[in-house]
């Protein structure tokens, strides 16, 4: 098992390109929210509460995010996949069928792409084809990126910057001259 700061390390040595980590601040949320519209049902009824397919993978996800050695992200990582998922469920409440597929599969789909573009800036494919953790990472990471630009936990930041590089902006025009 490993902790939140080899994830992390192992994640950013894909994402050095400022472009891409700027695409995966609005494609892992949209990927997270789609995901859980398509999760909100079927809703089983479970006493007072209500049980979803997102309700269990959310569970299951915060309870991992919760034991990778870092409690302050994983609460933050929970909290925000919490939101998403919560405001997935709000749209599939108020959808019908057609509506709710539009949604789930629409903000999937666009999600996707927009983290697509930004590896190719980046001139690397995503994390999770080497390591399907990556799937689970992606939050934690755009949640770390943000609370590290907040003035969170620098040490941190110090450290991945160190074993996985700096970030930077590849350049494109070298790269397709060079065949990269």
């Amino acid at each position: 098992m490993r902790n939140a700061t080899e994830l992390l390390v192992q994640y950013a040595t894909y994402h050095r390109d400022r472009r891409n980590i700027a695409t995966h601040f609005i494609g892992v949320p949209l990927i997270v929210f789609a995901v859980g519209v398509l999760l909100a049902r079927p809703v089983s009824p479970l006493g007072a509460w209500p049980v979803t397919p997102a309700g269990l993978a959310l569970g299951l996800a915060a309870a991992w995010y919760l034991t990778r050695g870092l409690a302050s992200l994983g609460v933050a990582t929970t909290a925000a996949t919490a939101l998403l998922v919560l405001l997935g469920h709000w749209v599939s409440a108020h959808h019908g069928t057609a509506g709710w597929l539009a949604w789930g599969v629409g903000g999937f789909v666009v999600g996707w792409l927009i983290q697509f573009v930004g590896h190719y800036y980046e001139g690397r494919k995503p994390a999770f084809v080497d390591d399907l953790v990556g799937l689970l990472v992606g939050p934690m990471f755009v949640t770390a990126e943000a609370l590290f630009a907040l003035g969170w936990n620098r040490p941190l930041a110090q450290e991945i910057e160190r074993r996985a590089g700096p970030t930077g902006y590849r350049d494109l025009h070298y790269a397709a001259a060079v065949g990269r």
